[in-house]
Formats: structure tokens, C-alpha cells, sequence
């Protein structure tokens, strides 16, 4: 705990004053002495445990320390969210994520690591979601809402792009949304450092980059002179993996290769690696953290982790409320105890 105004704490030096008063207070009625010729009735109201006489001035003495306290202004560590804190969500949703190495598929998987992402994630939070194969497109613009941001990543199944994947494109756009989202639509040309602790990046891939006009370094490079953290999550098995393709959509591409037969789609065996190398020199570049999730349960445990820690700063916290509302308990405590063991003429 700090305090904003520790030299206010000078005010507990009143305690021993009070203190003091009270002493000579009671020293003073002892001085006189009262006739009194029933005896019992006198022993019967005076009597009692004498700590019980200690129990109201030792609590207004406690009230009047946290008042002091008090109006020292103390503060407490904790972490905070600030109104442009930004989070870009960027999930790669080329044909390999359909891939169901991953139960019951990448897609499916990151979907529902997504979700607990929001679930955990501040409220004042802006969420914004990126998607992208061959090339990127802003599903929400960083917003407040996480439940429309949450429909549309349950409908990133039904985005329809070329076929492959564009990690440094992806990567450039997320930065431009997380800019625009703190320094407003009309941020200047030149990148500045404005950002650093206000945005950061989830990026969710599992395939390597075969499309695109950035390199993925070229794209994190720009996230890092804006000073935006990319945190990265390679998602899938190394090997020759499971893969349903279905049917292009018109207009659209989804990178794999269809195989029908009369019973439906037909798997096929690819190797869909992911590049965990890439991804780990985009964090480190960046200065964000690298995830590995083989499993749908790595990819749950990681986004729940971010969630709970992403988005937000370190800061402090006044509990002045709380050491007044203290000081008012033990006032009204002191004072019942008070009337309550006062003794009573028979």
C-alpha cells in the first residue's frame, strides 16, 4: 500500500493527545465521592469487568487512526484497463484450418479459445477482429460489444477469401486498426509510439506464409515501431494430417483440394504444418509471447491465460472509501457497546 499524501500521517499525532485527555477525564471523576447508603443497589450498577470501560474509548481511538489515514489518501497495487486499452484478434481461417488433427478442428478449436479469451477479457476492453487466408479483412472494428465480436468469430467459417496465407499482411492491418483505435481514423502517416501499452495483437495461424505482399517480419517490424506486443499461437500437429476439403464457394477459394465422392467429402492427407519458427521471432520481435498449442486444450489454456492478463497495465487504486467506511463501523460499534454495557439504576 502507498499513500498520495503520506504527510498528512502527521494527524496521528492527535491520537496520543486524545488519549491523554481521556486519562486526566477519568482521574478527575475520581476526585469526588459519592455518599451512598444501599450498598447493594451500588454494588449491582458499578460492578461489572472492568476491561469493559477500555472497550469504546480503545475503538474510538482505533476510528480515529484510520480516520487519519484516511485523509492520507492510501492506495493500493492493482492492474487497470484503460478506455483505449485495445486487443486485435487475428485468426487465420485459410482451407488448413478446416484440418481436424485438432479436435474437432483448428477452426473449431481456435473458435472456442477465442471465446473464453472474451469471456475473461475486461469489459472496458475494445476487442477487434481480423480475419484472413490470402488476404486480410476487418470482421469488427475494435469495440466494447464482445458479444458481436463473438458472432462474428462463430461466422468466420463463412468468410470467403483466396486461398493461402498472408502473415505479414494480416499482421500490418491488425496494426493499423489497433493505431486507429487509440490515436482515432485520422492518425498520422508516420507510425509513432503512441500505442505502446494501449493495443496489442492475438495472432492465431497454423499454416506458412505463400501469399501476401509483406514478409512476416516485415509486418511485425511495423508492429513493433508502433510499439504493439504480437502475441502468436501456433495451432496444429507437424506432419501429414486429416484434411476435409469442401467445395469452393462462388467468388471465394478455400485452398484446399476437393475430393467428392457419393458419400460427401472425401480426406485427404497433407502436410499442414504450422511454422511455430516464424511465429516465435514475431513475439520476440515484438516483445509479446509465443504459444504452442498441439491440442485444442493448449490453444483454450493460452487464450484463457491472455485473458486474464492482457489488455491490462499495471496502477493503483484508492481506497480511501473503504478506510472511511471503516472508520464509520468502529464509531458506531464503539458507541452500541457503549449503551449497551452502560450500567442501569435498578
Amino acid at each position: 500500500m502507498s499513500l498520495e499524501s503520506p504527510y498528512l500521517l502527521l494527524t496521528l499525532l492527535a491520537l496520543p493527545a486524545a488519549a491523554a485527555i481521556y486519562v486526566l477525564a477519568q482521574r478527575r471523576h475520581m476526585r469526588y465521592a459519592v455518599r451512598y447508603t444501599n450498598v447493594d443497589v451500588l454494588a449491582s450498577v458499578a460492578g461489572g469487568r472492568e476491561w469493559r470501560r477500555a472497550v469504546a474509548p480503545a475503538l474510538f481511538l482505533v476510528a480515529l487512526a484510520t480516520l487519519c489515514v484516511a485523509v492520507a489518501r492510501p492506495r493500493i497495487a492493482s492492474t487497470l484497463t484503460s478506455d483505449k486499452a485495445t486487443v486485435v484478434l487475428v485468426l487465420d481461417i485459410s482451407g488448413s484450418m478446416h484440418t481436424t488433427d485438432v479436435k474437432p478442428s483448428r477452426l473449431a478449436a481456435a473458435q472456442k479459445a477465442i471465446h473464453l479469451f472474451l469471456d475473461r477479457a475486461p469489459k472496458r476492453l475494445r476487442v477487434g477482429l481480423v480475419l484472413f487466408a490470402a488476404e486480410p479483412e476487418v470482421a469488427t472494428p475494435p469495440t466494447t460489444d464482445h458479444a458481436l465480436v463473438a458472432q462474428a468469430v462463430n461466422s468466420a467459417g463463412d468468410f470467403q477469401g483466396f486461398g493461402g496465407t498472408a502473415i505479414g499482411d494480416a499482421i500490418a492491418l491488425a496494426v493499423r486498426v489497433g493505431l486507429q483505435s487509440v490515436n482515432g481514423p485520422r492518425q498520422p502517416a508516420a507510425v509513432t509510439r503512441q500505442a505502446k501499452g494501449l493495443v496489442s495483437i492475438l495472432f492465431l495461424s497454423d499454416g506458412r506464409q505463400n501469399r501476401g505482399t509483406l514478409k512476416p517480419l516485415q509486418g511485425a517490424a511495423r508492429a513493433r515501431d508502433a510499439g504493439i506486443p504480437i502475441y502468436t499461437v501456433a495451432l496444429g500437429t507437424t506432419g501429414a494430417s486429416p484434411y476435409f476439403s469442401v467445395p469452393s464457394q462462388p467468388g471465394g477459394f478455400n485452398g484446399g483440394f476437393t475430393m467428392i465422392s457419393p458419400n460427401g467429402p472425401m480426406p485427404s492427407f497433407l502436410g499442414l504444418d504450422p511454422d511455430p519458427q516464424t511465429l516465435r521471432k514475431i513475439a520476440k520481435l515484438t516483445g509479446g509471447q509465443f504459444y504452442r498449442a498441439k491440442t485444442a486444450g493448449a490453444a483454450e489454456a493460452a487464450y484463457s491465460k491472455l485473458g486474464s492478463s492482457i489488455g491490462r497495465r499495471p496502477g493503483h487504486t484508492e481506497v480511501t472509501d473503504d478506510f472511511l467506511a471503516g472508520a464509520l463501523v468502529l464509531l458506531v460499534l464503539g458507541g452500541g457497546l457503549s449503551a449497551f454495557w452502560a450500567p442501569r439504576m435498578p
